[in-house]
């Protein structure tokens, strides 16, 4: 059974998606966040395509942190996603915090996201 607090936050996040959709031009930039790692995703939600994901459990980060669930692994996660979407030419992005407060872990992973070139 899940929590209040659980329950809260996915109505909060349907409440944003009934609002924020990703298209080709502009897709959705996903975070996910859980006591022991943090995930992002860009999606296509029109085709229903991820584009590219990272997470704290990839290699590259796993390597050099030892804890996925803090704000370093975020920025390293937030750097990671702006690289990969540069390399599929995704420059523009819609920030989907997925029902979280803009504060702490999300608000790291944006602010490095940005420092790599996304633009949302």
């Amino acid at each position: 059974m899940k929590s209040k607090r659980a329950r809260a936050r996915k109505a909060r996040h349907f409440r944003v998606r009934k609002k924020v959709s990703g298209t080709p031009d502009k897709p959705r930039l996903n975070v996910f966040r859980s006591l022991k790692h943090i995930y992002a995703q860009i999606i296509d939600d029109i085709s229903g395509h991820t584009l590219a994901a990272a997470s704290s459990l990839d290699k590259e980060i796993r390597e050099k942190l030892g804890s996925g669930g803090n704000i370093e692994a975020a920025k390293a996660v937030g750097l990671l996603i702006a690289g990969r979407a540069a390399d599929k030419g995704i420059k523009k992005v819609v920030f989907d915090r997925g029902g979280y407060l803009y504060h702490g872990r999300v608000k790291a992973l944006a602010d490095a996201a940005r420092e790599g070139g996304l633009e949302f």
